[in-house]
């Protein structure tokens, strides 16, 4: 038997450290190669940590919420002679640190000690998005590759993850994918099945018992890690640093609810109906023109405004996990049924942890909403470096005074917020006055021009 030390491996893009999000095993456990071990967080995404040999569990550093250098040792794992003759898989030259390569060797009459070095991003466990595509064009999950050695149920990631979440054991549960795989919906009739109280034969209704209350000054804490801590540092910094102003301006949206019912009446082969979104969208592409200075960056080490000729729009996505910003790249060359189905896509990857990293990145402008529950009003924070980001409200129907009479029409408020460090207050009112007109006469939104 030999010990194998696994560290913490390069995970690309200039990532110096990562934050453990949960741990997958302990000390004692035997693990397969390829068994998830750990979860970390890194400033770009959450990344699974597959072991690289088989082995007991002897130790694991870190806890939850830990951050670890790139480089510092992970786990120590417990190894057979044979499975340890293969050795860690080797790092990519750019990448392994020096101090890796020059691991020193244990005497003779100890028991040896081999150290993983940090090995290239692609060593790791690829999210489900990051699956290689089969010969016929379709995704085969790399999940289903690894999931039959050593007996382990075959699903992905993010069910995997889901499913530790919620104290369900994925061997209970009997999968409908391809070759027995447990998809999303296998996992949520489990646990809702789980969810369901065993009625009771020939007894009598059941009186609900009187919830218990809870004690006086009880409190719960939960630690703040992961995308959740990412969130927080990042909105934090946002309020910090940015001085924000709010700009709200309300919308009659009658004639665009016309259009976009006619044109949900025949909609292309294949096509969702459309909602307000992809109007809101290309109408703001098509007003950044005249407004340059609200699509850019704020390059704060450089002290410099970096202007972008194409609109690579955000959209703030509400997911199981917390808020993401993934992002439409180059929207403004897109019709409007192609950036209805692009936003979508978008959103629903974000929702069920399938977004492509550069999905997640790059957006130079971001629109967010709530959908019904998006209130009369909000401030939302800037995503930064961005400098401004649109707010949708609520559409509802109100009285307005039209030419002398009293109308019902719809309407519906924009809630926007911009940096007034590069944004003044009046090109920012000129911008969402110039959308309001777009919006309220939707067929100016088509014109070229």
């Amino acid at each position: 038997m030999s010990r194998y030390v696994f560290k913490l491996p390069d995970l690309g893009e200039g990532t110096v450290e990562a934050e453990i999000v949960g741990w997958r095993v302990k000390a004692g456990d035997t693990v397969a190669e390829d068994d998830v071990l750990v979860e970390v967080m890194t400033e770009k995404a959450a990344v699974e940590v597959p072991s690289p040999v088989s082995g007991r569990v002897v130790s694991t550093t870190g806890g939850p919420g830990d951050m670890v250098p790139v480089g510092a040792e992970l786990i120590v794992l417990e190894t057979s002679a044979a499975g340890a003759a293969s050795g860690p898989a080797k790092p990519a030259a750019a990448t392994a640190p020096a101090a890796a390569a020059a691991a020193p060797t244990a005497p003779a009459a100890r028991v040896p000690e081999r150290t993983a070095a940090p090995a290239a991003a692609s060593a790791l466990r690829a999210p489900a998005h990051a699956a290689p595509s089969g010969a016929n064009g379709g995704s085969v999950p790399e999940a289903d590759a690894v999931a039959v050695r050593g007996g382990r149920v075959a699903t992905s990631p993010a069910i995997r993850r889901r499913a530790h979440e919620a104290g369900v054991d994925l061997r209970q549960i009997t999968g409908s994918g391809p070759n027995g795989r447990i998809v999303s919906k296998d996992l949520e009739a489990y646990v809702a099945r789980r969810a369901q109280p065993t009625p009771l034969r020939s007894a009598p209704k059941a009186v609900p018992a009187a919830r218990p209350k809870a004690p006086a000054g009880a409190t719960e804490e939960i630690k703040v890690i992961g995308l959740r801590r990412v969130i927080a540092q990042r909105m934090s910094e946002a309020k910090r640093t940015i001085p924000h102003f709010a700009y709200v301006e309300e919308l009659d949206i009658t004639e665009l609810e016309s259009l976009r019912r006619h044109l949900n009446g025949k909609p292309p082969a294949g096509a969702a109906p459309l909602t307000y979104l992809p109007f809101l969208a290309l109408a703001l592409i098509r007003v950044l023109r005249d407004f340059p200075q609200c699509n850019a960056h704020y390059d704060a080490e450089r002290g410099v405004i970096v202007r972008y000729a194409a609109v690579h729009l955000g959209i703030a996505t509400q997911t199981p996990d917390g808020l993401k910003v993934p992002v439409v790249h180059d929207a403004q060359e897109l019709t409007l049924w192609d950036l209805a189905a692009a936003m979508r896509r978008v959103s629903e990857a974000a929702r069920t942890n399938k977004a492509k990293r550069e999905e997640l990145t790059g957006s130079t402008i971001t629109i967010t909403s709530l959908g019904k529950l998006g209130g009369i009003a909000s401030t939302p924070i800037i995503n930064a470096p961005e400098v401004g980001i649109i707010g949708v409200n609520r559409a509802i129907e109100r009285p307005l005074v039209i030419a002398g009479a009293i109308a019902i029409r719809l309407t519906m408020n924009l809630s926007s917020s911009f940096d007034h460090r590069f944004v003044d207050g009046y090109d920012a009112a000129a911008m969402i006055q110039a959308l309001k007109d777009c919006l309220e006469h939707p067929a100016t939104i088509f014109i070229p021009g």
